[in-house]
């Protein structure tokens, strides 16, 4: 079994959460990140949660020389890396319509530079951590592997063409294996309530928008549309614990360490689809707090629905969604009352 893995971006929501799940199973991660939308806090968290120390280096993956120093020297100490899991990018869907450059430089341009690295220093396994959004509008529901791509902004391009990407590095060798994971809406924290997702600024997801407005962050949640064709008129999305979404990464760790080679795109979600409406108000029903909204016109390129087919997980990673809406919301406002101004608290002092 692979034992020895880097995790880029490993301080960030999903990266922090992985973390967990992988020292939980015995890996020996090291942490590569340059801390741009995270805080080293959420590392001593993990590390307090896990009872583990994590080796951390600060850096940016566009820079392969630094990859191919902390490749080397993990070598050098009898502790080489093995295997990379991805999650290092930007990730904001507006912004990326803002800022495409930035996007393409730091997404497909700063992998292009990760897998330079691992190429010169013999490293053949990366999980990445890809999107729903490189589907675009739905020919059919639900998404199933074989979808036609069509992303609608230039993040859920960058994720698309970092996938064309890693298809060809996989095809030039048959020593390669990488597995992307196409996950959909993640939501939700640590039972523990230590670590969980803290936006900087405006939150860009609906999730953690309810959740402030619950803790009085915020006065109202906005509804971007509510003459959808769906169950109340609202978008319908696939909402997906990030405790089970980080246990998907170490089986996908464990699928490459078994043996299997080439490509492989995995769908994570669970199967169903929830409403704005159903999402807030199954939160005001297991946490007891309001969720005071207002319904605001459709935002351009939003669709109507979108879930997943996880069939494919099921039978190829042995992964299955465990936790459901209620245990989300459970979570999630437990991390947000605990922590009312995400990890920005600790850093001020």
């Amino acid at each position: 079994m692979t034992k020895s893995l880097l995790v880029t971006g490993g301080a960030g929501y999903i990266g922090s959460h992985t973390l967990l799940e992988l020292l939980k199973a015995g890996y020996k991660p090291v942490v590569f990140d340059n801390f741009s939308n995270s805080c080293a806090e959420v590392l001593s968290r993990v590390e307090e949660l896990s009872g583990c120390a994590i080796d951390v280096i600060e850096g940016d993956i566009r820079d392969k020389s630094a990859l191919v120093r902390l490749f080397e020297a993990r070598r050098l100490a009898n502790e080489p890396v093995e295997a990379v899991v991805h999650f290092a990018a930007l990730k904001a869907v507006g912004e990326s319509v803002e800022k495409p450059t930035e996007y393409y430089d730091n997404n497909v341009g700063g992998t292009l530079s990760l897998l330079k690295a691992m190429d010169t220093c013999g490293i053949r396994k990366l999980v990445f951590s890809s999107s729903a959004t490189v589907y675009g509008e739905p020919l059919r529901l639900p998404y199933t592997e074989d979808h036609p791509f069509a992303p609608t902004n230039p993040y859920g391009h960058t994720k698309a063409m970092v996938e064309q990407i890693l298809k060809d590095w996989c095809h030039a060798s048959d020593e390669r294996s990488a597995v992307a994971l196409r996950y959909f809406n993640p939501i939700g924290a640590h039972p523990s309530g230590r670590i969980g997702e803290a936006p900087q600024g405006r939150p860009n997801n609906l999730f953690p928008f309810i959740t402030q407005v619950a803790v009085g962050k915020r006065d109202k949640l906005s509804v971007f549309g509510d003459d959808y064709e769906t169950v109340d008129g609202t978008g319908v999305r696939d909402y997906l614990h990030v405790v089970d979404l980080a246990i998907g990464h170490v089986l996908a760790v464990a699928y490459m360490a078994s043996g299997n080679r080439g490509f492989q795109g995995i769908n994570l979600g669970t199967g169903r689809g929830t409403s704005v409406l159903e999402l807030a108000r199954t939160f005001e029903r297991v946490t007891g707090r309001p969720v005071p909204y207002e319904i605001l016109p459709r935002r351009p390129g939003d669709i109507a629905q979108a879930w997943a087919d996880p069939t494919v997980a099921a039978a190829l990673l042995g992964w299955r969604a465990n936790r459901d809406i209620e245990e989300m919301c459970i979570d999630g406002w437990r991390w947000q009352s605990q922590n009312p101004d995400g990890y920005q608290s600790v850093v001020k002092k």
